[in-house]
C-alpha cells in the first residue's frame, strides 16, 4: 500500500478536513484558539500522523479538544 504524508499548516486544515470535523474546526477558529490547537496537536502527535486520524479527532473527540483548549465550558453553554 502506498502511504503519502504531507505537512499541513493549521491555517490549511479547513481544506483537509471533512464532515463533522469542519464544525469543530470552525468553533476553534471562532474562539481564536488556532495557535493553542497547533501546540496541542504537536503534543498529541510528535510523530507524523495521517489526516484521517486528525479528522477523526476533530469529528469524534471534539469535547476533548474543546476542554484541552480551555473552551469546553464555554462551548457547552452555547449548546
Amino acid at each position: 500500500m502506498l502511504s503519502i504524508m504531507k505537512e499541513v499548516y493549521v491555517s490549511e486544515l479547513r481544506d483537509e478536513l471533512w464532515s463533522g470535523a469542519l464544525e469543530t474546526l470552525d468553533i476553534i477558529i471562532q474562539e481564536e484558539k488556532l495557535q493553542d490547537l497547533m501546540d496541542l496537536l504537536e503534543e498529541l502527535y510528535p510523530e507524523p500522523v495521517d489526516i484521517t486520524t486528525i479528522n477523526e479527532l476533530f469529528w469524534f473527540e471534539e469535547i476533548f479538544l474543546f476542554e484541552q483548549l480551555g473552551i469546553g465550558e464555554l462551548i457547552q453553554k452555547k449548546l
